[in-house]
């Protein structure tokens, strides 16, 4: 009888022992046709910013672990933990001596990371941008906003609410590609479209919100008919608004800022700013993950290949903006 009972547990282990390894490795022995696009938990894909602790970044990681859900794999969050190109490509380098199934990464400067984008890529481990950009990497594609047609709208949007007419300055973040775009959008557009328009001062405001509350004290008082402030950041609109709450002017500049994060969206809903460009962020993260998942698996025709000009997935993805006012912002709030 005792041997009888070890022989069932022993099966009984076996076959729990088979329906473990088919759980891990099943989909990839498969066709996808019959199993559908599902991975392991043992396939990791990485995702890396900058500045690691901005609100902003839970929108696009929420996308990715999303992305990670639907095809049963593993994913992590890692990022530099301040505004340091040195410290994001230590980052890099560490993910890369991982060996993950994929990494996506949002670049804080568009020059000084392509050495490590490329050395991931040269080591078999697909790469793709997402946010932020480095054009001269071998990445394969970049999925984020359409900067330039984003300070554009921003100008449109600017111009209606002045009138057409007035002085306005932009507070961004030079060096950053992505920041670049959205002020040379912004200026382009005033410049062309709206000749009763000025850009008096285009000023840095360090992606910080005490700086650019001062910078923004600073410009009040510089230009004394000052109508309007484009902030192309988070923080950086969330400066410009506690700068004209403090000024207490009966004629306050209108204010247009970037994204989406709660301080912004309260200063909107309280009439201190007038809107804000809301970013496709969720799109980013999980079509990042999704494109990960088949570089990696060999899914795209033609095959992956860094050098090969036809590229096995779109180069650049426009995840889309949408402008929030004091009228749509509750649909804005996290929920």
């Amino acid at each position: 009888m005792k041997k009888t009972l070890l022989v069932y547990m022993l099966l009984i282990a076996a076959f729990a022992l088979y329906v473990f390894k088919y759980e891990q490795t099943g989909p990839l022995n498969g066709t996808w046709e019959e199993k559908g696009l599902r991975g392991s938990i043992g396939e990791t894909y990485i995702m890396i910013t900058f500045q690691s602790g901005l609100e902003y970044w839970k929108s696009t990681l929420k996308g990715f672990e999303d992305a990670g859900d639907a095809l049963g794999v593993t994913v992590e969050y890692r990022g530099a933990t301040r505004y340091d190109a040195q410290e994001q490509t230590t980052v890099i380098e560490q993910a890369i001596a991982r060996n993950p199934a994929g990494i996506a990464i949002s670049a804080i400067d568009p020059h000084s990371l392509v050495p490590a984008i490329n050395k991931a890529v040269d080591a078999g481990i697909p790469v793709v941008l997402f946010d932020s950009e480095a054009p001269g990497s071998r990445a394969y594609s970049f999925l984020g906003t359409d900067n330039y047609k984003a300070g554009k709208i921003a100008a449109d949007k600017m111009a209606e609410l002045l009138g057409r007419e007035g002085e306005v300055a932009v507070l961004t973040l030079p060096g950053q590609q992505n920041h670049e775009e959205r002020t040379r959008g912004f200026r382009d557009t005033i410049e062309r479209q709206y000749p009763a328009m000025k850009v008096v001062e285009v000023a840095d405001g360090h992606a910080d919100t005490l700086v650019s509350r001062n910078e923004s004290i600073r410009l009040l008082k510089a230009h004394p008919k000052l109508a309007g402030i484009f902030a192309t950041d988070a923080t950086g609109g969330t400066g410009v608004g506690e700068a004209v709450l403090s000024q207490k002017s009966s004629h306050p500049p209108k204010i247009i800022a970037f994204d989406t994060n709660k301080a912004t969206l309260d200063l909107i809903r309280g009439g201190t700013i007038s809107a804000t460009i809301a970013q496709g962020t969720w799109s980013m993260g999980y079509w990042s993950l999704q494109y990960l998942f088949h570089l990696h698996h060999h899914l795209t025709i033609p095959a992956p290949s860094p050098s090969d000009d036809n590229a096995p997935l779109p180069v650049r993805v426009d995840t889309g903006i949408s402008v929030v006012t004091r009228k749509n912002v509750d649909d804005y709030y996290a929920k």
